[in-house]
């Protein structure tokens, strides 16, 4: 009777642990009909990424790609504000400066993670329905399928903060049209609802309150191939009317940013926009001249050089560039300025782009030896 009554125990405990886990868990990973499901659970942290969400979606992602049951992988927020606001950076910063490990593993797992989105076998559609941003990019943009709504807010604004574009914006951001991926990556430029779309950063249009309807309809195809995937985000697509007439925000600059921001260094960007003079260069300039010029002058030669690479190459450069930013100065004071004291005046060191030496910027490329990140 005894053992009965402790085998009851434990089915209790298990249920009790089973219940707790999925409502606060902070990954939520589960199949439904042929798709297997992603949802980024921690709503009042914008669903914010932290390590161990990334180490319990590596391995699920890496197991439904083998699965022949699993068809499609869809990846979603939790709270109706965020899809994903990032990595979560403050966990680093507290980390490196104590020397924790966590600043080498965060970067290290979460690239591995991108790279097992960017060349995952099934498709992948991720829901960025409200903020993107950083990390969450990074889960998004390399899939096959990133469906924006009129509540998506993009932005890459790590060089507010001493960092550069890392998830693999290397990778995207010159491979947009013209020279917007220099422009967004320097200036942190946030983009809304439609203006993702035209872009080119999403891949479809849906207003917020049919994503559940189409999540639904996604979930109900029967052993789908991509061509089936992409014919039911189309028709989606192609019946949303919001904002259908509204110009692209950036269309009457393109011509300027595609000019201005051609340049082969910062220095040169600098020049260019000053010489220009118009309204759209100097609003820039004031952008510009807030950012860290160590952070600036990493991401122009991270997209330069990260234009001709593959993906893998280019996540093993940001690595190294990533243990540069936690060795340095300007990561925890952008922290410390943008997040923790929140007075938006960060003291860079150095604090003018001439004095970032192409010695310093060359060694935060160097490669790390055994530390490298492998793929």
């Amino acid at each position: 009777r005894l053992k009965a009554f402790n085998r009851l125990q434990v089915i209790l405990q298990h249920l009790k642990m089973s219940k707790q886990t999925d409502s606060t868990a902070e990954m939520l990973l589960e199949k439904k009909g042929g798709a297997g499901i992603i949802t980024l659970n921690r709503p009042k942290a914008l669903n914010a990424l932290n390590l161990s969400m990334i180490q319990q979606t590596y391995p699920q992602i890496k197991k439904w790609e083998q699965d022949p049951e699993t068809f499609l992988i869809i990846i979603k927020g939790t709270g109706g504000k965020a899809f994903c606001a990032g990595g979560d950076i403050r966990a680093i910063t507290e980390a490196g400066k104590v020397g924790g490990k966590l600043t080498q593993d965060f970067f290290r797992e979460e690239y591995m993670l991108v790279n097992a989105i960017g060349t995952c076998k099934k498709p992948y559609v991720a829901l960025i329905d409200g903020i993107t941003m950083g990390g969450g990019v990074g889960l998004s943009v390399h899939g096959h399928f990133r469906v924006a709504t009129e509540k998506t807010v993009f932005a890459m604004p790590e060089t507010a903060i001493g960092l550069f574009p890392d998830v693999g914006g290397g990778y995207f951001l010159p491979r947009l049209p013209g020279k917007i991926g220099y422009y967004l990556a320097l200036t942190g430029c946030r983009l809304k609802g439609r203006d993702v779309l035209k872009a080119g950063i999403a891949t479809h249009f849906v207003e917020s309150e049919k994503i559940p309807a189409l999540e639904k309809d996604l979930i109900a195809l029967k052993s789908p191939s991509k061509e089936n995937i992409a014919d039911l985000l189309n028709s989606y697509h192609m019946k949303c009317t919001v904002d259908q007439e509204k110009e692209f925000v950036l269309g009457e600059h393109m011509e300027k940013i595609n000019s201005l921001f051609s340049a082969n260094s910062m220095e040169e960007i600098v020049k260019k926009l000053k010489q220009d003079g118009s309204p759209f260069a100097l609003k820039q300039l004031e952008i510009l001249n807030k950012m860290s010029p160590t952070s600036l002058k990493l991401t122009v030669r991270q997209l330069k050089e990260g234009a001709s690479m593959s993906l893998q190459d280019v996540l093993t450069m940001e690595y190294r560039l990533s243990q540069a930013c936690v060795r340095g100065h300007d990561f925890y004071e952008g922290v410390r300025a943008v997040l923790i004291d929140k007075d938006q005046s960060p003291r860079w060191k150095p604090a003018a782009l001439e004095e970032v030496t192409d010695e310093f910027v060359d060694n935060c490329f160097k490669p790390l030896g055994s530390n490298d990140l492998k793929l």
